[in-house]
């Protein structure tokens, strides 16, 4: 490990959305608003708190102008939303969103899955949600930034390998569009850490580390090693969901977004610094199984920190 690990880590959580869009219970919307706050109080600086989607889509976030108006805002802290098309930003905007998540897939046919129409459409969609979020800015003096996801940026499960020169296109398309932010996603978990770095470089010699999130998935057991990877390469911001939850309820096999506590312990055990309070983390992750119903994926608040030592076994008798 470099000598750059004394560089901060910034996390953003996003279990709120992405980890409970395909949740099969319903979250009532005052427990969605009591995690997210209990999140705020946690350190965390950035949460994507929910979804202005078609609730046919994904009826788990139906309640997101709810959700937002809902909150306490805490000082400091970004509360994103993920929007699909110009309505759904309209609903965002006056809900109070901070930022606004756009997404579109490397992949054309994980595109038309997700977003139900082409990747040429998904971009001209986001020209006009960047001219009318401009226009309200001007209008009432909003600070809302603009994000640009790269959905399926390592991989579709239905394509395969993704051409690394058509990844660059769409940050530079993006960024044509004044999206000032770009997340880099493995929608599916197929990225592995020497194609992570790579690519990662390469995004960095278009924008800065503080512009560019890595939003990773532990499908295949390599979500932790990738956030070194991409760390090791220069990148700064992760995206995490408490308890591992989540997934894309279009891709097959796709469930198991990076754990935030596994992230957050992980960057404790070797000097990198988050600024989140991993106890509250895991007290939070213990009761998700209540609140959904099953078990969670996440490791460290099964078997607690290295740090949290148990009481030596009783001496057994001598065999001999």
């Amino acid at each position: 490990m470099s000598s750059a690990v004394s560089e901060r880590l910034l996390v953003q959580e996003v279990a709120p959305r992405d980890g409970l869009q395909i949740e099969p219970v319903w979250v009532p919307t005052g427990d969605k608003v009591a995690l997210i706050d209990a999140l705020s109080a946690a350190g965390f600086t950035r949460i994507e708190a929910g979804a202005f989607v078609s609730p046919k889509a994904i009826p788990a976030l139906r309640d997101g102008d709810e959700v937002f108006r809902r909150i306490r805002r805490k000082a400091g802290v970004i509360y994103a939303a993920l929007i699909p098309n110009l309505k759904g930003a309209q609903r965002a905007l006056a809900a109070g969103a901070d930022e606004l998540n756009m997404v579109m897939s490397a992949s054309q046919t994980h595109n038309l899955a997700n977003m139900r129409m082409t990747c040429e459409a998904s971009l001209d969609g986001f020209a006009g949600v960047v001219a009318h979020t401009a226009q309200t800015a001007q209008t009432v003096q909003t600070g809302v930034t603009l994000n640009g996801t790269v959905a399926t940026a390592f991989g579709c499960p239905f394509e395969g390998k993704i051409d690394e020169d058509r990844v660059l296109s769409i940050v530079e398309h993006y960024l044509r569009l004044d999206i000032g932010a770009i997340t880099l996603a493995d929608t599916t978990g197929m990225a592995n850490p020497r194609q992570v770095a790579r690519l990662v470089r390469r995004v960095l010699a278009m924008l800065p580390a503080s512009a560019l999130t890595l939003h990773f998935h532990n499908t295949r057991g390599l979500g932790l090693v990738n956030v070194m990877a991409a760390f090791e390469a220069g990148a700064r911001r992760f995206d995490a969901s408490l308890g591992g939850l989540g997934g894309c309820p279009f891709a097959p096999g796709a469930s198991g977004n990076i754990c935030t506590e596994d992230l957050v312990n992980l960057c404790d055990e070797i000097g990198i610094e988050t600024g989140i309070d991993l106890p509250a983390l895991m007290a939070l992750t213990r009761g998700l199984p209540a609140l959904l119903g099953h078990d969670v994926p996440g490791q460290v608040a099964k078997a607690g920190r290295n740090c949290d030592l148990h009481p030596a076994p009783p001496s057994m008798p001598d065999a001999g």
